[in-house]
């Protein structure tokens, strides 16, 4: 049994709780930090807390707490790690972990040396789509990966911090892109290093001094090509869409919007429909588990065991620490409109990878480019000639 303090008693704090009571039923949320005690009591009335505070160490350090949840904003990120330092007690934080790579760094490092367990609530990498996928993924279904790309778009965010860039520490990118870029680190090889950034960035629609939407290119130190579009422009929900493609396979997930659930009302009687619902009219778009599918059941199930276990989680502190390192390079591009890149003064996975040939071999004389059956039941291979490198066709029987 974990019992856990509540770092924030708002939209995504209350989406935790409700996954911490729900998936393995003998986990609780004892105590709840909020800026306003107001919060902290309704909060605390709505779970069954048995501390309500706006004294943030005060409700790390309380006996009755063995895990502490980060779900604050940005900016507090690192105060609130450091806390769980002192007192030594185990963590999990919301994301991105911090506003920049040297934050995030910063924080890893403090967590690393206080010897607590820390975990990285990145929950999009828990889906249930998403996990199936990424096991295709391990077990070579899809080949080598060639290109993975993720998509995260609504009409903005719950909370007015978040639209303030001194608190968030950017706008749209890294709220969503922070999810996008480790969806493709996923299916690229999270032991294969991001070397460079090119990034489109704009300020669109809203009137903030940050970015509404972004469009951007991860290259991989293997050749692999990772891809990300954020918006808080776009109109109509919350769209969640990755695409993998490989060598002998693609993969296409819908996580959100358009799942095979669709529902019309004229109103009457109609109340919450899904996250980021603009309308609870006409053409409905609900989801059937919101907190299951959106992976926060998963992800809390993986930071409990392993916490229990003695093991790292799938999503840890340097996995945000590399995501934050992504999108530095990303907001850099944004500005120079060339590619940058990636700063990574801690790197734990492979050296040295070059992209792989291209050259696949047929025989003695040729490469293959393609083999297929046409519409008169020829089957036809496309070949290139190792001596001359002239492309050529050929049927077989």
């Amino acid at each position: 049994m974990q019992r856990i303090a509540m770092l924030g008693g708002g939209f995504i704090g209350r989406f935790y709780a409700e996954s911490i009571h729900g998936q393995r039923s003998r986990d609780k949320v004892t105590a709840i930090y909020a800026r306003r005690q107001e919060t902290a009591d309704k909060f605390k009335a709505d779970y069954g807390c048995d501390v309500a505070s706006t004294d943030m160490e005060a409700v790390i350090a309380h006996p009755d707490v063995d895990m502490v949840c980060i779900a604050l904003p940005n900016n507090i990120h690192e105060t609130a790690v450091n806390l769980c330092a002192k007192h030594k007690k185990s963590v999990v934080c919301t994301k991105p972990l911090g506003r920049t790579g040297e934050e995030a760094l910063r924080m890893m490092k403090t967590a690393e040396e206080a010897g607590i367990f820390a975990g990285y609530l990145e929950d999009l990498c828990y889906t249930p789509k998403f996990l199936k996928s990424l096991e295709s993924v391990k077990n070579g279904a899809l080949g080598r990966i060639l290109w993975a790309k993720s998509r995260e778009t609504h009409p903005g965010p719950h909370s007015d911090w978040f639209w303030d860039k001194e608190q968030a520490g950017g706008g749209c990118m890294l709220d969503l892109g922070c999810h996008c870029v480790e969806i493709s680190r996923n299916f690229i090889g999270k032991d294969v290093k991001p070397v460079e950034v090119m990034c489109w960035a704009a300020t669109q629609v809203k009137p903030i001094d940050a970015e509404d939407h972004a469009i951007a290119l991860v290259k991989y130190e293997n050749g692999a090509i990772g891809q990300f579009e954020v918006s808080w422009t776009f109109r109509g929900g919350m769209d969640l869409r990755d695409e993998v493609m490989g060598t002998e396979g693609t993969i296409w997930i819908n996580n959100f919007l358009r799942t095979g659930f669709e529902m019309f009302t004229t109103g009457v009687g109609a109340d919450y429909v899904a996250e980021k619902a603009e309308s609870n009219t006409g053409w409905l778009f609900p989801v059937g588990d919101e907190v299951n599918d959106l992976g926060y059941n998963h992800m809390f199930t993986d930071m409990f065991k392993s916490q229990e276990e003695g093991r790292e989680p799938a999503e840890t502190f340097y996995d945000g620490y590399i995501v934050n390192a992504v999108l530095d390079a990303a907001y850099k591009s944004a500005e120079t409109k060339q590619w940058e890149p990636v700063q990574l003064p801690v790197w734990r996975g492979q050296e040295g990878l070059k992209p792989e040939s291209t050259l696949v071999e047929y025989d003695a004389d040729h490469y293959l480019i393609k083999q297929e059956m046409t519409h008169d039941g020829r089957n036809k291979l496309i070949l290139k000639e190792k001596a001359s490198g002239k492309i050529i066709e050929r049927d077989v029987a």
